[in-house]
């Protein structure tokens, strides 16, 4: 397991048990507890964890706090995993929409690999990754940039949306529930997913697996309006996502092709 990775699932056990021990993540991760002791000094310095005797504790909710810039940090070689993953679905020649969130701007540094794409984005990270990229006509999908986020939203937003089709949506997601489908924290956002959905042949929806079993504050869409689901590996695992495998299960159930990267 390269160090990227590995600091990806220490900080993943943490956060799902709120506290462990040094010679718990010793036994999970297969390392040594001096690897695990400077991994959690790393993640520290990140303000993702806090050291405590003889372990560690999370510091921050999962997703729902923090903003962009917070979260920005957690779990980047998963997230840039995924967004290759997702970039290899799009065909070239597409009409793209490209939701906001840090892993859809992992989708949009490798969507220049896919071009010529029109990709019309919601984020203006996304948007600065695009800027300027050979084959690439951007869209900034206008808006009012939500505090924090840097999510395109609004009645401006919606309108523009409506006035566009898209052959595929790239989707970000706050929260997948096997009973209460695709949520997510914000109401704005809430509805401009649900437009992308709207106008939109296909949806390709795009999370980590600490999204699985969450149940956000509103909802998008239930589980059979998205198309293709691409997280990663871990959500299989019941060990650090015990709300994964059923999650899993509940959207195969609901026909969404399901990928593991």
């Amino acid at each position: 397991m390269g160090v990227a990775n590995r600091l990806d699932l220490t900080l993943r056990l943490v956060q799902g048990s709120g506290k462990l021990s040094v010679s718990e993540l010793s036994h999970r991760l297969g390392v040594s507890e001096m690897t695990v002791r400077r991994d959690l000094d790393a993640l520290e310095r990140q303000g993702l964890v806090r050291r405590v005797h003889g372990g560690a504790v999370a510091t921050r909710p999962r997703e729902e706090g923090g903003g962009f810039a917070a979260r920005e940090q957690w779990q980047t070689a998963t997230k840039d995993r995924l967004g290759a993953a997702v970039a290899a679905m799009v065909e070239p020649g597409s009409r793209v929409l490209l939701d906001a969130g840090t892993t859809t701007v992992h989708v949009a540094q490798h969507l220049a690999e896919r071009s010529p794409l029109t990709v019309a984005v919601l984020s203006l990270q996304a948007a600065l990754r695009l800027a300027d990229r050979p084959g690439i006509e951007l869209l900034v999908v206008g808006g009012r940039s939500r505090p924090g986020e840097r999510s395109l939203v609004g009645p401006l937003a919606l309108r523009t949306l409506q006035s566009l089709s898209f052959d595929c949506f790239v989707m970000s997601i706050g929260g997948v529930h096997a009973e209460q489908g695709w949520s997510e924290f914000s109401l704005d956002d809430a509805a401009v997913k649900q437009a992308g959905l709207a106008q939109s042949a296909r949806t390709v929806a795009v999370a980590d697996a600490t999204k699985l079993g969450v149940r956000a504050f509103s909802q998008v869409a239930p589980l059979g309006a998205v198309d293709r689901f691409v997280t990663d590996v871990a959500a299989d695992d019941p060990r650090t996502h015990p709300n994964g495998p059923s999650t899993l299960s509940a959207l195969r159930e609901s026909g969404v092709e399901t990928h593991l990267v």
